[in-house]
């Protein structure tokens, strides 16, 4: 896992990889699992295991280990 700091109100790009499993799943369901670590605002694209999502981080600023299925992570402006 790779160490990354989220501040609060800022917009996020990264690029998730899924499992073989969860491949399978709606852009939706990813985008509602974002919503649940503490992102607004959230849109996922693509299919299959590799997507793109975007969106806000809504919580006070933390820094923390990434899980590996999240990488290429980018402060949007």
């Amino acid at each position: 896992m790779a160490d990354y700091t989220l501040e609060h109100g800022k917009r996020y790009k990264a690029k998730i990889t899924l499992g073989l499993l969860q491949s399978v799943a709606p852009n939706e369901m990813v985008a509602e699992q974002l919503r649940q670590t503490g992102f607004a605002d959230v849109r996922v694209t693509g299919s299959g295991r590799t997507r793109i999502a975007t969106g806000v981080w809504e919580r006070g600023t933390v820094s923390g280990a990434i899980p590996d299925e999240i990488s290429d992570i980018t402060l949007l402006t």
